[in-house]
Formats: structure tokens, sequence, C-alpha cells
């Protein structure tokens, strides 16, 4: 006997493995350029959660949103942790050398952020990854309309 509401989880499970396979298959398919904006795609996103947390916060405080707002941040932090482990110190030279000061500064301000609650922080943060995002892109556009991969970064690892 099948009732609507087993038929409804079923078709929210299909659509989760869906939406889980889509997601899979593009990372998968990804050059490498793609993988890294995506990586700053969702650091921004998890950065946007948290502050939008922390404004929520600053009206009416909530454990459980302070939880998901260590969340957040964690999320991001592992982000930059990533992108920081596959920097290419040979090819990238002082760029990479430079990203992994910056990136490490992220994780640095992200924790004492999380700390102190410290919004401004946190603004800081994202609003750099914004930007560091936006030269990425511009980097995989250039670089994949001559035909050749991004230098200075091994997602590979």
């Amino acid at each position: 006997m099948c009732t609507q509401s087993s038929r409804t989880r079923e078709g929210i499970l299909a659509y989760t493995n869906a939406l889980s396979a889509y997601k899979e298959t593009r990372i998968r398919t990804a050059g490498q350029g793609q993988l890294i904006i995506m990586l700053y795609d969702e650091a921004v996103k998890q950065l946007d959660t948290a502050l939008e947390l922390m404004g929520l916060n600053n009206q009416e405080k909530d454990p459980a949103r302070i939880e998901r707002i260590g969340r957040a941040i964690v999320k991001s932090q592992d982000i930059f942790t990533e992108l920081m482990v596959s920097l290419d110190f040979e090819q990238g030279g002082e760029i990479a050398k430079n990203l992994f000061a910056l990136y490490t500064w992220f994780n640095k301000e992200l924790l004492e952020s999380h700390m102190s609650q410290d919004i401004s922080r946190v603004t800081a943060v994202r609003n750099m990854a914004k930007e560091l995002r936006g030269a990425w892109g511009e980097i995989a556009a250039k670089t994949s309309a001559e035909g050749r991969p991004a230098e200075g970064i091994n997602i590979a690892g």
C-alpha cells in the first residue's frame, strides 16, 4: 500500500539523488579554473549565510543559530584550506605564495570573528573572496579561450 506521504518522500529522495548526481557530474567534468570558481562561489555563499545569521543573532540571541554560524564559517575555512593545499608553488611562484598568505589570513580572521561574532571581519573576508572569484573568472575565461589550463594551482592534489 502506497500512501501519499510515502510517494512524496520517494519523490523528494529521487529529486535529491538527481540533484546530487548532477552536482557530482558538474564537478567531475569542470575544468581546473571552473573548479576554483565553484570553490569561491561556495565560500562566498557560506559567508553570506554566516553574515545573515550573525545579523539575526544581534537582534535576538539563539544558541542554535550560533551553531549554524559556526558550521558556515567552518565550511568556508575548509574551502580556503583546500585552495591552500592546491597551490602549485613551482608554477605559481610569487602569486601562489601571496595566495597562500591570503588564505591563511582568511582562516585566521574567520576563526577570530566566529569567537567574537564580529560581522565586520567576516564581511571583509567575504568581499575579498568575492573579488578573487571575479579575478579567477576572468583568468578561466581567458585561458579556456586560449585553450590552455590556468597555472599556479593543482586541484588534483
